[in-house]
């Protein structure tokens, strides 16, 4: 299980930096650009995604909730006009962070989540990280819609893409 959870992360991040260089090749005002879509911008919808994934791994770290959302708001309120570099190196950042949690957590352990709205749930470990690649799966996806409305391709980020590159 370990090895299929780390796998399944790593895919997550060879994912994240596709869009990356992708993103590089298109024209700047690209990430900025104002959008009537999911997001307002590219930016801001990897923005969302940083500090979503960012906010998981302090729950994985059995942060309270009210701290978790905390850092998730001010995170968004902080990233969500980073230049493209600016972002990436935030993406590097957390990816490193989950490797080193990732390498010496046990992915079985069960942890409980409390939320005002939705109620508890317990989980194991393992069933958050498949959250935070199917979270950024989806906006991955979002992002693609975006792309092509501003007259672009996106990028293929499939699973078994990564699949063929490992």
């Amino acid at each position: 299980m370990p090895n299929q959870i780390i796998q399944l992360y790593e895919y997550h991040v060879w994912a994240n930096k596709t869009v990356f260089e992708h993103l590089r090749k298109l024209p700047e005002d690209v990430w900025n650009k104002d959008i009537t879509s999911v997001f307002p911008s590219v930016c801001q919808l990897m923005s969302h995604i940083y500090a979503i994934d960012t906010m998981w791994l302090s729950v994985m770290r059995e942060r309270p909730f009210d701290e978790a959302r905390a850092l998730l708001m001010r995170l968004i309120n902080e990233s969500n006009m980073e230049n493209l570099g600016g972002m990436e190196k935030r993406f590097i950042e957390t990816e490193n962070e989950y490797r080193d949690f990732l390498n010496t957590c046990d992915f079985e352990k069960v942890i409980s989540l409390s939320h005002p709205v939705y109620g508890s749930v317990s989980t194991p470990l393992s069933g958050l990280v498949q959250h935070v690649v199917n979270h950024g799966t989806y906006h991955r996806g979002n992002l693609t819609a975006m792309l092509r409305q501003l007259g672009h391709s996106g990028v293929p980020t499939d699973y078994i893409f990564y699949l063929y590159t490992v």
